[in-house]
């Protein structure tokens, strides 16, 4: 998948100081996901609905 056009947007949660980034890009029904500190490195293309799962997956308390 061609992803040089994608407008990458980095999390509202990511620091100031660069690092521990997150960014994502809605492209042709999916969503890449990909750290901020490697641009050219791999890119994690996912549902909304498999991303929604895994960040309200994270969110849930451990017991």
């Amino acid at each position: 998948m061609d992803l040089s056009d994608a407008a990458w947007r980095k999390a509202s949660r990511s620091g100031e100081n660069g690092g521990d980034c997150v960014e994502l890009a809605g492209v042709g029904g999916v969503v890449g996901v990909r750290d901020s500190k490697d641009p050219d490195g791999p890119v994690l293309l996912v549902t909304p609905a498999a991303l929604r799962e895994a960040v309200q997956a994270a969110a849930r308390p451990t017991a």
